[in-house]
């Protein structure tokens, strides 16, 4: 029987004889699934939750901070790679936990206060770490977990009047209330009246609701950005039907002009998709995780209460559709100004090729005009030069009747003649043949 079947440390795992390798991230992996539990809370609870947004440059800070408002209490700070962090400070719970973009910090604290939102799960957390924090504040919300069963006018007067929402959640072990509205103290408020709820499933329902409340907000950071980027795209799609009418016009175009616009407006498309992409799909994931949250408290109605869930997906999805509609008509202006692009350059293209036509006709008017010249220019030369050969005939048949030889000059001369054309053109078309070889 074999034991201690696998031995690891950080090189290698170990079975019997053979050695495995490890990867480095297996380690992270492994903990990265026991990352951001659920609390577990006794009824009664409060609880303040705040989401901030962070960038890069200012996570160092974060951890400073944090690190600093440990050291106050005397207890563990965590480690700088640390994703999350859980802590009780004796007289509260601080939980940390850092996301891709923003982090969250959750106060618990045991019991309530005089009424249900004092700021009770904050009454120890000192204010100026609170004027120093790191960030933008996103989502702040108070939480309160208790028993008792409110009624109608005690919960307006707990959600300020406004609007309530609830529904029975957790296979009705609770029931739920908030309103989602910014109160008098900048915070947003929620209500859970457990009835059979235990410890770890009281903290399940606090996360899901604490994640309702910051993804719903995190998603919605694109909707001020969609709206104003619809006036730039409404123009730009604009200046493309222009340019299309322009190049319906045959008989007003200039091609190149044209194309220079185009692709100008091409490049402004891309930089305005590049510049949302990241922010429009976080909001995309977001508003999938808020889906999934909503879809986990398995609502049931609440006699004269409209439910969390009909609530939050009939205000939050019309402005998540306008993100989506805006990356659809960036993403359809891209298409069209291709197909526009691709459409002038095929008139361009036929330009050109009927250009290089009418040069190609032109070229071939001149070679034949050309040819015709050299054809010429041979008949002249080779009549030049039997001409002189023909004087120098003369010249060499004056020299034999001198020299006592009677021979009759015309006679000679008029059969010479023939043969020295002959002989010329033979050789003048030699000598073409000849250069025009040496040119290839």
């Amino acid at each position: 029987m074999h034991t201690n079947l696998l031995t690891t440390n950080a090189s290698a795992v170990n079975y019997e004889r053979a050695s495995i390798a490890v990867s480095p991230l297996r380690q992270q992996i492994a903990q990265e699934l026991h990352n951001r539990p659920s609390p577990q809370v006794h009824v009664p609870t409060s609880i303040t939750h705040m989401a901030v947004r962070l960038t890069e440059q200012e996570r160092e800070q974060e951890y400073q901070q944090i690190y600093t408002f440990c050291q106050r209490y005397n207890v563990n700070p965590p480690t700088r790679e640390a994703s999350c962090y859980y802590q009780d400070f004796g007289s509260f719970e601080l939980r940390w936990e850092r996301h891709l973009e923003f982090s969250s910090y959750s106060f618990i604290r045991k019991g309530l206060g005089q009424s249900l939102f004092d700021g009770y799960a904050t009454e120890y957390v000192p204010q100026e770490w609170f004027d120093n924090i790191v960030g933008e504040l996103v989502s702040a919300v108070n939480l309160v977990v208790n028993q008792a069963e409110l009624s109608e006018q005690e919960l307006c007067h707990a959600f300020e009047n406004h609007q309530v929402l609830g529904s029975n959640v957790a296979d009705n072990r609770a029931n739920v209330y908030t309103s989602f509205k910014l109160h008098s103290d900048g915070f947003g408020r929620i209500i859970i009246q457990s009835k059979l709820l235990n410890s770890y499933q009281a903290g399940r329902l606090i996360q899901r609701m604490l994640e309702i409340e910051t993804y719903q907000m995190m998603a919605l950071l694109s909707l001020p950005i969609a709206r104003s980027l619809s006036p730039k795209v409404a123009k730009m799609e604009s200046d493309l039907v222009a340019i299309n009418q322009q190049m319906a016009d045959s008989d007003k175009t200039n091609d190149g002009e044209m194309l220079d616009k185009l692709s100008e407006l091409a490049g402004k498309t891309e930089q305005l998709i590049a510049d949302i992409s990241y922010r429009f799909s976080a909001t995309n994931a977001y508003y999938e995780l808020v889906c999934s949250r909503l879809r986990q408290l398995k609502e049931t109605d609440i006699a004269g209460t409209e439910r969390i869930n009909e609530f939050v997906t009939r205000r939050l999805s019309p402005g998540i559709r306008t993100c989506q509609a805006l990356s659809v008509r960036l993403e359809d202006l891209t298409r069209r100004i291709a197909r526009a692009s691709s459409l002038l350059r095929t008139r361009v293209d036929l330009t050109i090729e009927q250009q290089n036509q009418q040069l190609l006709s032109a070229i071939n008017k001149r070679g034949e005009v050309q040819l015709r010249l050299q054809q010429m220019v041979e008949g002249v030369s080779v009549a030049a030069m039997a001409y002189y050969l023909m004087g120098l005939l003369d010249y060499v048949l004056n020299a034999v009747n001198v020299s006592g030889f009677s021979v009759n000059k015309v006679m000679v001369k008029g059969f010479a003649v023939p043969i020295i054309l002959l002989s010329t053109w033979l050789l003048v078309r030699f000598a073409i043949g000849y250069i025009n070889k040496g040119k290839d």
